[in-house]
């Protein structure tokens, strides 16, 4: 890193330098305005050596800026955080790395992820990294160009993990020319958006991604059988619009409950009131479950024959459960264990292109923390507070509905079904 002491400008004077470059769409992107703004509220300056600005819809923009700040490690801070924008160091050198002194054990300088697409420079070439995800590690083997991310406990000891930030490049989302619900709400957080045009798109593109055979996960909270929505999120996955589902122990005695006692925590759902002895339902629903064995076995010997887990079993979904220590029970199916509940989520995740989260804070936060950028996230909940977290979290591309889980599943139900009916006028109408 360089010492810039011949600088012209008396407020670099014996600061530290890097040049960097940004190239692609970085205005109307708003990532050049953005990498401006970072320099100067962490501290830092900027001169701007280079820019060139793309003139046409399919021109990209270059800009090659030199950073100043008044040390190194302030510097470098400011060099990860420009990352995120798409910056890359003007230097050609590889990345670097060290190899883990123990298992699970890091490296001092080691470089934590991001959700982005990201590169490393390996043996004078631009290698991809495998398996994005937020808030891993890079190990790479330079024999083969190879480099993936690992979570830091998966490290083992004298494997090659990516230190600093030389020889790194993340590639940022660019900002879509189509006027698409992704693209031009982002994650905006409201309770004030057009909901009805906002679900008719996603459900466009829940029809988009099943009729290519894509994945949809939806992250499932109780308050989906509380609130009623369990038929309507049962009829999603009966009609092949759900490949993976995510929850915890309080979905599935709930929606069992439902089933077999007709209640949701003693609340009974037909008229919302209390039943005499209710209290003891969901107790009874995970009793029932495990005297049988496991869900799948209650629906295969006819104990649950309905419901959102009878579905899930009956149409080959992923299911994976996430135990806590709140957990009544729990059920048999639920995995106790919090790290291999991880592993089995982030092997879940492969392959999805889309991801509903509906009334459930942690395990959204949980999996949106696992998945790529480029992953469509909508995240459903009543209280607004629930949604900003998980975009204060780093799932930036998640697109925040304030409502209530009931309308909203019902909405998108009807609004599948009138996408599908539609879809099969138009058929027939070409037919003929």
């Amino acid at each position: 890193m360089a010492t810039d002491s011949s600088h012209a400008s008396k407020g670099h004077m014996n600061s530290f330098s890097e040049e960097v470059t940004l190239e692609g769409h970085i205005i109307d992107s708003w990532s050049l305005p953005r990498a401006f703004d970072t320099i100067m509220d962490m501290g830092g300056s900027f001169d701007v050596q280079e820019i060139q600005v793309g003139r046409a819809k399919d021109e990209v923009s270059f800009a090659r800026l030199k950073v100043h700040a008044q040390s190194e490690k302030k510097l470098e801070a400011i060099l990860l955080e420009l990352q995120t924008f798409g910056a890359i160091l003007a230097s050609r050198d590889d990345v670097a790395y060290e190899p883990a002194p123990a298992n699970g054990v890091l490296p001092k300088e080691f470089y934590s992820t991001t959700h982005l697409p990201t590169q490393v420079r390996l043996n004078g070439r631009w290698t991809d990294v495998k398996n994005t995800e937020m808030d891993l590690v890079i190990v790479v083997n330079p024999a083969y160009s190879e480099a993936r991310m690992i979570p830091s406990a998966a490290v083992v000891q004298g494997e090659l993990v990516v230190v600093g930030h030389d020889g790194i490049r993340i590639l940022p989302p660019q900002r879509s020319r189509e006027r698409e619900v992704f693209s031009f709400m982002g994650s905006n957080v409201s309770s004030e958006h057009p909901k009805r045009l906002v679900i008719e798109e996603i459900a466009n593109q829940m029809r988009e991604i099943r009729g290519r055979g894509g994945k949809i996960l939806i992250v499932a909270g109780p308050a989906i059988v509380h609130s009623g929505a369990g038929p309507h999120l049962a009829k999603l996955i009966r009609d092949g619009y759900v490949q993976v589902l995510f929850g915890g122990n309080a979905i599935a005695t709930h929606d069992v409950e439902s089933v077999l006692f007709g209640t949701s925590l003693g609340v009974a759902l037909h008229n919302g009131r209390p039943v005499p002895g209710g209290h003891r339902n969901h107790m009874a629903a995970i009793n029932t479950i495990r005297g049988v064995g496991s869900l799948r076995k209650a629906v295969d010997t006819g104990v649950l024959k309905e419901g959102v887990m009878y579905e899930c079993i009956k149409n080959d979904v992923e299911l994976v459960l996430a135990g806590s220590v709140r957990d009544d029970g729990p059920m048999p199916d639920v995995i106790t264990d919090t790290a291999q509940a991880q592993l089995r989520m982030r092997s879940a995740l492969i392959g999805v292109e889309m991801v509903l989260m509906i009334a459930t804070m942690l395990h959204s936060i949980a999996t949106g923390n696992m998945l790529k950028a480029s992953v469509k996230v909508v995240a459903v909940d009543i209280n607004p507070a629930v949604v900003t977290k998980l975009a204060d979290r780093g799932t930036f591309q998640a697109l925040g509905l304030v409502t209530d889980a009931e309308l909203f599943v019902r909405e998108l139900s009807s609004a599948i079904a009138t996408g599908e009916k539609k879809d099969a006028e138009e058929a027939v109408e070409e037919g003929s």
